[in-house]
């Protein structure tokens, strides 16, 4: 298969996606942000051209990784996210400070590549699953059938007319038994199963740390020595059905096509989201000597993020072509706290402004996913119809903007703390409610939240 074919359903996707149709889209759910969103866009739109690219330049045309700065709640994470979710890309978020202490308890940086392979191989292989399912539905089926209603043992040669009835009257009980399966009438009935025992997990053999490093394909190696064992198991019918159906799509997918394909992805459409990359900048760089829990890890990262081959169970990766998102506060430390080198393996540097109380109305309200629309929907499952007046909305805006400002920065994530403050007597007493109606106005957020406002100490704790 060449390596054209390869990808070629998400390229197409991305394709579709012009720049200004990514940032409209972005839009259904981060509220503002222009900038980082544009800058996200033209890097996404970026992975398309280049495969449109005939020849060597193609290799040589690398991504420009991006670095958003920003306090935190403001949208630096979701933007990512929602973009790896637009596209279908295979997606990790890693923290930085997870390699703070490597060789101890931390991971090494090569272990975010293998993550990534792993999702791209989940995601093709849930995509082929789906693809063979009606199949695997069939064969499933099949063997429910056999299990149900054992076919009957030959007695002799030839068919006499005794014979002849006892196998009439077992097709026609399993064309019976057939139509109550598909009907889903014996999906309560138990039926044994033999199911696969699986090896032991290799951390039982050996330590964390060694497994990560040295034994990650350990577990493979001796299943493929080791005899398959099973176990007899007594289920529902409806339990089987599943378990059955799992088998069977394994055995209609070409694995080696899968995993072709998931490296594919990785390498060339695959994005790396660095959260908290401050964390690991040295503030002054007035130390002497490397720092093994901040620029040990800088200078362990940068060869990942300007290109390296890092071996994964499925094969090598590299990594010149996996777009790398990096993102952080920046409060203490600046992006110029970076050694240089890493500096310059992240040529778009994007800024994100802190939320106002503007802010705060738009993102209760207007996207897709809104708190407001949340807990509404939440509510409606107990028969209670939920509704904000525009007066408590803006309340609860304010209020978020002020607590921000009095006691700690944390962008959107205060919206969370204080409308579940507001609701906290709604949503416990939903069940009994007899009316069906609950209606939020600024007096009943006032009457809630104004104790905890006044007193900056009780807010520290509570909003």
């Amino acid at each position: 298969m060449g390596e054209a074919l390869y990808g070629e359903q998400l390229l197409e996707r991305v394709r579709s996606l012009t720049p200004q149709q990514i940032v409209r889209e972005l839009d259904k759910y981060i509220v503002g942000q222009q900038e980082a969103k544009r800058a996200v866009a033209i890097a996404l739109r970026n992975r398309w051209r280049r495969q449109q690219v005939q020849g060597w330049l193609r290799e040589e045309i690398v991504p420009n990784n991006i670095i958003l700065i920003g306090p935190t709640g403001v949208g630096k994470t979701e933007i990512a996210r929602r973009l790896a979710k637009l596209t279908q890309a295979p997606f990790v978020k890693v923290e930085a400070t997870r390699f703070t202490e490597v060789g101890y308890v931390g991971r090494d940086v090569e272990s975010m590549v293998r993550d990534l392979v792993e999702v791209a191989v989940a995601m093709v292989r849930a995509e082929k699953m789906e693809e063979v399912r009606r199949q695997a539905r069939a064969a499933a089926e099949q063997r429910l059938l056999d299990l149900l209603l054992p076919l009957p043992r030959p007695a002799g040669l030839g068919l006499d007319t005794g014979r002849m009835e006892e196998v009439s009257r077992y097709y026609t009980a399993h064309q019976q038994l057939q139509a109550q399966l598909q009907a889903g009438e014996l999906d309560h009935q138990l039926v044994e199963i033999e199911l696969p025992v699986d090896f032991p997990p290799t951390m039982y053999l050996f330590g964390p740390a060694q497994l990560e490093e040295l034994g990650y394909n350990l577990r493979e190696l001796f299943r493929r020595f080791m005899p398959r064992e099973t176990r007899k198991r007594r289920v529902t019918v409806a339990e089987a059905r599943s378990i059955l159906e799992q088998e069977e799509a394994n055995k209609f997918i070409d694995m080696e096509a899968v995993v072709h394909e998931a490296l594919f992805r990785a390498e060339n459409l695959g994005i790396i989201f660095i959260d908290e990359i401050d964390k690991i900048a040295v503030s002054g760089r007035t130390h002497h000597g490397p720092d093994v829990s901040r620029e040990g890890v800088q200078r362990d990262l940068l060869p990942i993020v300007e290109g390296a081959t890092v071996m994964t169970k499925y094969g090598p990766v590299r990594t010149d072509h996996i777009l790398f998102i990096a993102s952080g506060a920046f409060h203490i430390a600046k992006p110029s706290d970076l050694i240089p080198e890493l500096q310059g393996r992240f040529p778009i540097r994007v800024e994100l402004h802190s939320l106002t109380e503007e802010d705060f109305v738009k993102i209760l309200t207007q996207p897709e996913n809104a708190l407001i629309k949340q807990y509404q929907a939440l509510l409606k499952a107990e028969g209670v119809h939920l509704e904000f007046t525009e007066d408590a909305i803006r309340e609860i805006a304010a209020i978020a903007a002020r607590v921000n400002e009095e006691v700690t920065n944390i962008g959107a994530r205060r919206l969370h703390t204080i409308l579940f403050t507001v609701l906290e007597d709604v949503l416990f007493g939903a069940p009994e409610n007899t009316e069906g109606v609950v209606r939020v106005d600024a007096e009943y957020v006032r009457s809630r939240l104004s104790g905890v406002v006044q007193n900056v100490d009780l807010s520290r704790y509570i909003l």
